[in-house]
This record gives structure tokens, sequence and C-alpha cells, in this order.
């Protein structure tokens, strides 16, 4: 077939400057330039199947950065579609293999997330075989094979794995596992987390020798207690753990271990023979089995150092976890809890499925233990709330740092954003699945509930998922709520969002503010003319040029409710509890703003919270991702604490909202509830998305995209000044990771990862 030709044409982010009278240089002027792809002989030239698609980008200034292509296949473009491409090549070439896996509706082509200058050529389709596709799979990149000459034995090496896969899978199933290592995110694949250790573990190389010497000045550093509990563990797994600790860097420690009446008798000899060759290993043996709870605290009595650290009896410490944990006592000496990061080992010892947490963060705690390992514990605060409880078995942890938690002020507890624990997954632990131990979520949801009732709020806690708790807090009586909803024009919207909200809204107490920025269409005259009309329902004139902040501050005044909702016009109510979860979580003493899931029309994720830094200023996680994905962690399926959340759908004391003045009118379009929210942030309140909201949300359709040269002067204007208000802080978000991409919403790996500072309050603070 001949090859298909197409136009590329600026939609986003691109100045053209002409250098010739036939040639034109782009700038990208942002961090999301986007040219629409239109082949010649229309997006159905395009029909499914396989493609080598060849363009030419010179850049002359700047670097081009993670390239890629967007088809759009009805649901507009989404992450979960999104096509990689490599990198220019010294001569600008870019050659991908490209799969077209349904008929296109459209096709974008994003070059660049960084400022950019460059020229760019035609872009070119060659339409191949199957055949031909899993070759160049096989080659392992997307260039054919006439581009660079591979090694025989590593494309041999590939093809017989490929073939072993076939025998054990089928040969559809070994293709698709083939095309997901070459289109899925290699940032959330066991490769991509090879890969990124290869370059960013700092005990790789000379980096294990150089912690060695590091955490030699540290000889009378505090001593750490490590407590390990023993349940008839396999030799080999048993002697890593072991092994583990022996090899600190860090050398001031002591391993308390206590066996619990294993019934393999090499288990207790194994034990004392490490007690022997090692004065700082402690071991009890237990005469009947009491299971973890019980064990860890014959443990824990054998303690003498000033924190205590928690080991299970076949996972592995980094070689510098405790170097770390000291390090991070000496910066900050008032902590008291101190948690890592963590991923998963196999019985190879592959490390695989990184957990990169956020910083303290309790209402995720409430709904996951997200803490979990590895976990410090100073021990004058285990003396304080108590050693682990019986009757917890599988969720003791979880337990046991919520109990310490409640008596810590944030400043207290320390989050080490650095992989400091290896969680063995094998048969039955639950590094595999919260499933793996289906008791332990029984336990988990008595200790949030027990919880709840210590700190003193009413609720219910249910289990959504292995490991995951939705908390209902209760409302002792229901305050009235002002929903507020800007509008200008489109009645098509405003009447479906209107509609919506008062028939399917089961809130008992509610008013409905329409506040009308100067609409000139006779049917949205006509509307509001009609709800105007409409018990429940108030109309306010408010004719001003847009500014969406001041359209809110207007509504906010003039209404009467104690709590306030905002409201696009371009939402729909799906779930009729969605008021009842929004006030519930927003009448907690401690909460600034809430905010709710929402998705675009097609069921896919618009809005589950934002992180700052991502795209620039801040953007929307899990955009365009399938309703019910349980994202990064499970973290999609519970409420936890973000940074902020959008204004679409918000949910805020009114007395917290006029206490930090409102929405910044000096922001009239872009960022202002960004603002809003890290303002909130400022006077101690804490910012919660939940997942148990839903409704649909039309984006911007009222007020159109940032398509005209005004509007993108005025989108930079906005985002300068966020940058320069907020300035570190939007690239140190607390709710998220240093570890994890900025460049996109899906909770990749960084490449490479930012500074990781430490964490000790789980707010943003400006620098």
């Amino acid at each position: 077939m001949a090859p298909v030709s197409a136009r590329l044409t600026p939609l986003l982010q691109l100045v053209a400057h002409a250098v010739s009278s036939a040639a034109v240089e782009y700038e990208a002027v942002g961090d999301d330039p986007q040219f629409r792809v239109d082949p010649e002989q229309g997006i159905h030239a395009l029909a499914p199947g396989w493609y080598v698609m060849d363009v030419t980008l010179l850049v002359s200034e700047g670097v081009v950065q993670r390239p890629c292509l967007y088809p759009d296949y009805g649901g507009g473009c989404s992450e979960a579609t999104r096509i990689p491409l490599s990198q220019p090549d010294l001569d600008g070439g870019m050659r991908a293999l490209v799969l077209i896996s349904r008929p296109l509706r459209a096709l974008r082509f994003d070059p660049t997330i960084r400022p950019a200058r460059f020229q760019i050529g035609a872009m070119r389709f060659r339409r191949i075989t199957r055949l031909h596709a899993l070759w160049v799979l096989l080659q392992g990149d997307g260039r054919s094979s006439g581009s660079g000459q591979r090694s025989s034995w590593a494309l041999a090496g590939r093809l017989i794995g490929f073939i072993k896969e076939v025998r054990r899978q089928g040969l559809s199933p070994a293709v698709d596992e083939l095309v997901h290592r070459h289109y899925g995110s290699s940032r959330h694949t066991a490769g991509g987390y090879v890969s990124w250790l290869d370059h960013f573990d700092p005990l790789k190389g000379g980096g294990l020798e150089h912690a060695r010497m590091q955490a030699g000045q540290y000889s009378n550093g505090p001593l750490i207690s490590v407590v390990l509990p023993v349940y008839n563990t396999p030799l080999a797994l048993l002697k890593r753990c072991i092994d583990s600790v022996r090899e600190q860097t860090y050398l001031n420690w002591e391993l308390c271990i206590a066996d619990d009446a294993s019934p393999d008798p090499r288990i207790v000899e194994c034990l004392q023979a490490y007690a022997r060759e090692d004065v700082r290993i402690k071991v009890a043996v237990r005469e009947r089995n009491g299971h973890i709870s019980e064990a860890t605290n014959t443990a824990l009595a054998m303690v003498t150092g000033s924190h205590v650290a928690f080991l299970d009896h076949d996972d592995e410490l980094s070689a510098d976890a405790l170097h770390q944990v000291v390090l991070a006592l000496a910066e900050h000496p008032q902590a008291r809890l101190l948690y890592s990061d963590e991923d998963k080992i196999d019985e190879a010892g592959r490390r695989f499925e990184p957990h990169f947490k956020p910083g303290w963060n309790p209402e995720l705690l409430r709904s996951q233990n997200y803490i979990c390992h590895l976990m410090v514990v100073e021990t004058l605060l285990l003396a304080q709330v108590g050693v682990l409880r019986p009757g917890f078995e599988g969720s003791q942890d979880h337990d046991l740092v919520l109990r310490c938690t409640e008596v810590l002020a944030p400043e207290q507890i320390c989050h080490i954003p650095k992989v400091l624990y290896h969680w063995r997954a094998i048969e039955g632990s639950t590094a595999l699945g919260g499933d793996q131990k289906s008791y332990a979520s029984e336990a988990g949801r008595r200790a949030v509930q027990e919880h709840l009732q210590r700190i003193g709020r009413t609720g219910t806690v249910e289990v959504v998922s292995p490991g995951c708790y939705r908390t209902r807090p209760a409302l002792a009586k229901t305050p009235k709520v002002s929903i507020i909803i800007p509008t200008r024009d489109r009645a098509d919207l405003l009447s479906v969002c209107v509609r919506s909200v008062m028939e399917k809204t089961d809130y008992p107490d509610f008013e409905v503010v329409v506040v009308d920025n100067g609409s000139v269409d006779a049917a949205t005259r006509t509307l509001l003319r009609e709800l105007r009309q409409t018990p429940g329902i108030r109309v306010l004139d408010y004719p001003i040029p847009f500014n969406f902040s001041a359209i809110v501050n207007h509504g906010v005044r003039e209404a009467t409710g104690e709590v306030i909702c905002l409201l696009n016009n371009d939402t729909e109510v799906i779930d009729a509890s969605w008021l009842t979860e929004l006030v519930a979580r927003a009448k907690q003493r401690d909460t600034g703003a809430v905010g709710a899931m929402l998705y675009y029309p097609d069921d896919t994720i618009q809005h589950a919270g934002v992180v700052l830094g991502l795209g620039g200023v801040a953007g929307h996680i899990y955009t365009r991702m399938g309703r019910g994905t349980p994202g990064y962690m499970a973290r999609a399926w519970v409420a936890q604490n973000m940074s902020a959340v959008t204004a679409a759908c918000m949910a805020v004391r009114r007395s917290v909202f006029e206490e930090v003045g409102g929405f910044d009118e000096a922001l009239p379009v872009a960022f202002n509830d960004i603002d809003f929210c890290l303002r909130l942030l400022e006077c101690g309140y804490r910012n919660v998305w939940t997942p148990y909201a839903e409704l649909y949300h039309y984006e911007s359709a009222s007020r159109g995209s940032e398509d005209s040269p005004a509007k993108q002067e005025r989108f930079a204007a906005e985002v300068h000044a966020m940058k320069w208000r907020w300035g570190a802080v939007l690239h140190d978000d607390p709710a998220y990771n240093p570890n994890l991409t900025l460049d996109q919403g899906d909770y990749g790996l960084a490449f490479p990862p930012r500074s990781p500072r430490l964490r000790v309050s789980g707010v943003p603070i400006r620098h």
C-alpha cells in the first residue's frame, strides 16, 4: 500500500516563526504543545492495523522530550492509549511502530513537554503486515530492521523467550504481552522499575561503599532495635532477612527475634546460631504459638534501643535503611514515627512494584495502611500508646500506627521518600494482594472504626476491597447547603445540571444559587426566568467581564448556607448521596475543601484529585482512565487528603471560605481553585478528595478552550502568577512522591526523580 501522508496543524502552545519563504519554525511555549494529525485522504485512511510512522523534527533550541501520539477512538485523547515515540536522531529522524487498534476519530501529535524550537516535516504512515510488526516487536524497538543491526544473540534470546511464552499461554496472549511491553508505560512495568533502579538506585555501583563510609560517621548514633517475629519461615528466606540486618551500613543496631513456636526445629537452631555469631542478635523462643501480635510483643520486650524498626520474617531491609533513619532523626529530632517507601521482592530476589508514598496523609491512613513498611517508632511512644493488640492479626500494624498518630503532631511524623524495605511476595503473603489473608481486612476495619471513636468522630467503616476502607462520617444535623452554579448561556448544559441536582439529590436542606454572568442567548434567558419561579432556586445577575473568582465570591456573599458547594454548570449528578458525602467530610473540623470524582460522559475519569506541578502548575490525575480503575495502589478507590481539588465540584464550610478570603480575583480563569486550596493548607486545614461523590463533567463546555492568542496570553500570565506566588511548592506536593512523574497523571516513575526531601507535616511550605 502507498504511504499515507499527513499534515500537522498546530492546536495549542505552538507559535510559528517564518525562517524563510518556504520554511516555518515552531516554538513550544508551554508544557503541552499539540498538533492535529490530518491525513491527506482523511482520518479514515488510517484504518485499524500496524504502521511504521516517520517524521523529521529538527531541533534548533531546547530539547524534545517525551514525544507521543494520542489516538482518539471516540472518547477523547487518553493516557490509556498514548503511543510513546523515540527521541529524534542526529538527523532529526523519528520512526515508530504504531498500532491503530480500532477506527480513528482523530489523531494528535505532542512533540515535547519542554520548551523547544524546531522545524517539522510531513508525517508519513506505511502500513505493514502483522508478521512484520511482530518482527519489529521482537527486535525490541519501533524502528525497522534497516535502522541499525541488532545483536544477534540478544535477538535470539528474545525470540526463544517469545516461543516459550507461546507454548505457555498461547499465541494471542503472548503477542498481547509483547505489545503491552512495547506500548505499556515502562514506568509501571517490572522491567521499567528495574531500568529505573539501574539509573537512580543510590546503592548501585560505588553507592553502597559510599553509604558505608557515611554511616561510619554515626558510630555514636542512636541504638535502633529491629523486632522480628518468626514462624516456620523457609530457611533460605529467613537467612536473607536476618542477613539484610547484619549487612546494614549503620552498625548501632540490635535484632530482637521471637520465634512463635515454629514446628520446624531447624528454625530455632538457625536463630540460635545467628545469636552465637553476633552479640547484637537476641532470640526468644515462645513455648506456644500466639500469632504475630503476641510474637512481636515478645520481641518488643527485649528492646533496649531508642527506636524500634518493624521487620517481617521473610522480608529484607535495604542495606542503608537504618542509616537513612538515623539521618532523618538528625535532621528532624522531633520525629517520633518515621516511615519509608517500599517495593516487593520475589523468591529470586527480583524487585518490582515500588510503593512511593505521600507525606503524612491522615485521611488516606483511615482508608488503607499506606505507611506499612518500613515503620520506625520511638520506644517511648510505644510505652505511651501500648504494643500490638491481639485480635487485630493481619492488620496489627495498621492498628498500631493509628494509635500512634492519634497522640502525635504532624511535624512528629516523618516520611523518608526512599525505598528502604523489600516486601517478600510469595504464596500466602499479603504482598501478593490483600485477599491472601481475608481476615486482615476485617481486622483493619475494626482498627479504623475504633480509631474514629477514640478521636471523637462518629461514623461507620466499610471494607470496599481487601485492605481498603470507606469511612462514612455521621452528620449530627444537616446544615443548609448553598449550591452555587456560575453560568453564561448554554441553556442545554445548565438545564441538565440544575435538573439533576433537584431530582437526584437526597440531601434534605439545600438551595441552588445560579449566578448568571450576562447570558444573552434567548433559550438561556427563558430558562433563567423559569428557574426564578422554581422553589429552592435563586438566580443572581452578575454581568461583569468573565472572572470566575469574582463570580464565585459574589455567589457566596449572597448565599445563606452554612456549607458552600461550588458546582460548574456543565456537570450532572450521578449518585443521589453525592452532597451528603461532600458535606459530611466538609463538616470535619480540620477539613478545608472537599472534591468529588468527576467523569467525562464516556465514563472515563476527568478529576480524581489534583497533583501540584503536574504539567507545570497543577493537573488532574488518572485523566481518561476508565471508571472503576483502582489507580496507583488502589488510591482511586479511597478517600484521601490531596493538596488541591477542582472547583468544578467543591464543598467547603462558609466560615472556612471567608477565613481565607475566598477566591483570588487576580486569577480570573485558571488556577484560582488551586490557589484557594493552597491557602487553606497554609491556614492548617486539610483538603480531601473522595471517590464516593460522583458526577459527570462536560469540562469547560460553556467557556471553551484556550485556543486564541488572547486566551493563551492570559493563561501564560496566570501560570507566571502561580509560579511566582507558590514557587517550589508546585514541585513538592506532600500528597505526592518525588519519585513519581510530573509529566503525566498516571503515577509513573520520574526520570529522573526530584530531590527526595523529608516530609514532616504533609503541608506544602512556600520557599
